[in-house]
């Protein structure tokens, strides 16, 4: 590692091995040198920005590529041949089933889908027009109330896993005072939750579009709200408690609900002839355009790019043909101008819209695909635990005098 330039500044040279080169360097910005790199790693930066807080053999995405892997896994080959069920099992276990695996895994999930009655009493007696996450914490917790106290861990995240889609489906028909629709153990897990949102068993096509929709969304690494799920259980808190923990934090706009915005500003644009004069209004007033740029990616998110490539599939009507060619039309500026690149949410509302779900049951559903992926960090935590307890950066006052309360004054301490 060369020497600092810098005569002022005190160093130790330190040599690294090959492992732990290639280690750092997984974790540098493009372009970065390995002091680079170390700086950063050894900074305090806002939002914990690059700072490496655990490990983890879930989930890896590398930002320069943009790829995606879960334990190992292309997320293009799994959204190409895989199912919800399929890479839950690969999330928890860490390897694809066996063919009779898969089928005892898929059975279970199956018989589990129905929530308690009292679940369904407690989420019909929300206010209609309560807030569809709020209801989904809600859900979430009183799950944690009303399952088998004797399941184990595993049977605990099989629960959620296979309850959570009901409880989405639930809020929304009760949101449109419409009998809540039980599970059915025929279907598949994307076949049922659309048939317990709609009403009808979906197509084939739709069906294979919401289980894609489900994979791409079941992990990302140390995110805030699997984040968040992990540190409620570094506390040896309740698996009920860190998934309504993760809800919570995935409730944030800056967390979910990217892909509505991008629904409500597609609709605001209306024809691709009027996209040129949005866009560039928007990045006059430094305003951020939804569906662009991401925190890790440096290229396009690969999962914005299995959604496009499908979308060309499935819009079928004049308005979401349209919807698309606005959002083509916003990318190749975005590209042009300001070297920014599609993320999920750009093309997810509009495939969510396509096979039925409404706009404000986005993030919800996000909820449901992100399941899997919380358990999967849950579990993992909880199988080698030390409780999560960062330190903090202190710019607060020294040791300051107390003074009493009467000579105390709102412009200082009287005399």
């Amino acid at each position: 590692m060369p020497r600092p330039q810098n005569p002022d500044v005190d160093f130790t040279t330190v040599k690294l091995s090959k492992e732990t080169q290639a280690k750092l360097a997984a974790l540098g910005k493009y372009g970065e040198t390995m002091d680079q790199i170390i700086q950063h790693l050894t900074t305090q930066t806002k939002g914990l920005e690059d700072v490496v807080a655990g490990k983890s053999s879930i989930c890896y995405i590398d930002g320069h590529e943009g790829r995606l892997l879960y334990r190992g896994y292309d997320i293009a080959d799994l959204a190409a041949h895989s199912t919800y069920e399929e890479t839950t099992y690969l999330l928890w276990n860490g390897r694809l089933p066996t063919s009779l695996e898969l089928k005892a895994f898929t059975e279970e999930l199956g018989s589990k889908r129905p929530i308690p009655r009292e679940v369904v009493s407690i989420l019909t007696t929300l206010p209609q027009n309560c807030d569809t996450m709020d209801a989904l914490r809600v859900g979430v917790s009183a799950l944690g109330v009303f399952d088998d106290p004797m399941y184990s861990q595993q049977e605990k995240a099989m629960s959620i896993a296979s309850k959570i889609g009901t409880v989405v489906a639930a809020i929304h028909r009760h949101k449109h005072d419409q009998d809540v629709i039980p599970p059915r153990e025929d279907l598949s897990f994307a076949s049922n939750f659309l048939y317990m949102v709609t009403g009808k068993v979906p197509s084939e096509a739709d069906a294979r579009l919401m289980n894609v929709l489900l994979i791409l969304h079941a992990d990302h690494e140390f995110n805030a709200s699997t984040f968040t799920a992990r540190v409620i259980a570094s506390t040896l808190s309740d698996m009920y408690s860190a998934i309504t923990g993760a809800v919570g934090a995935l409730k944030g706009p800056l967390h979910g609900g990217a892909n509505e915005k991008v629904v409500e500003m597609t609709n605001e644009i209306g024809t691709p002839d009027r996209v040129d004069a949005y866009v560039r209004a928007k990045l006059a007033s430094k305003a951020k355009i939804n569906g662009f740029g991401h925190r890790v990616y440096r290229t396009m998110d690969p999962r914005a790019r299995i959604l496009k490539d499908m979308a060309e599939h499935f819009v079928r009507t004049e308005k979401e043909k349209q919807s698309l060619e606005v959002i083509d039309r916003i990318e190749a500026i975005l590209l042009k101008e300001k070297n920014l690149h599609p993320n999920v949410d750009l093309f997810s509302g509009l495939a969510l819209n396509h096979i039925g779900v409404p706009s404000y049951l986005f993030t919800p559903v996000f909820a449901v695909g992100r399941t899997p992926g919380w358990l999967a960090h849950v579990l993992e935590q909880y199988a080698d635990n030390r409780i999560i307890r960062p330190i903090s950066d202190y710019v607060g006052p020294q040791l300051t005098a107390y003074v009493p309360i009467e000579r105390r004054s709102s412009s200082g301490v009287r005399p």
